[in-house]
């Protein structure tokens, strides 16, 4: 069985257990001041009771912030991360949040591909912005119409 469910901190090893068998973005610490920052939310994709995607959302007035999305490298391509961003877009307009906004490296090409099914547009570029120097791509989407 498929579920999405809010996270709290003291979930913190189940984000940085996937993360590191993901895309290793941030370390225990990193995770810990995530899930206690003011207007947080996490939510956790789980099928069964294996946790396979994680996803962090700041929300900012009307604006909410995809600081970390990432499904577990063998449920991908499977339609899980289809269905996980489906949810976050529809809890988003639950909230009244009428921009999403991310970022993906520019030498991300699946996760650029992904984020373009969901009509994600390029609004920015951060040059040189990753570790590996690569640029990272300012994203946005309008979940209601301006």
């Amino acid at each position: 069985m498929l579920s999405v469910k809010e996270i709290t901190k003291e979930d913190v090893g189940l984000c940085f257990e996937l993360d590191s068998k993901t895309i290793s973005l941030w370390s225990i610490k990193q995770w810990e001041e995530e899930l206690i920052k003011k207007g947080v939310k996490v939510f956790k994709l789980s099928l069964l009771n294996e946790v396979i995607g994680i996803c962090a959302i700041q929300l900012v007035v009307d604006e909410a912030q995809i600081n970390y999305f990432s499904v577990n490298q063998k449920f991908r391509m499977k339609g899980f991360g289809t269905y996980f961003m489906n949810y976050v877009i529809k809890k988003c307009k639950e909230l009244n949040i009428k921009k999403l906004i991310l970022e993906v490296s520019d030498n991300n090409y699946v996760a650029r591909k992904f984020y373009s099914n969901f009509q994600f547009f390029t609004v920015g570029i951060r040059r040189k912005y990753y570790k590996d120097g690569s640029d990272a791509l300012l994203k946005e989407k309008f979940l209601i119409k301006k």
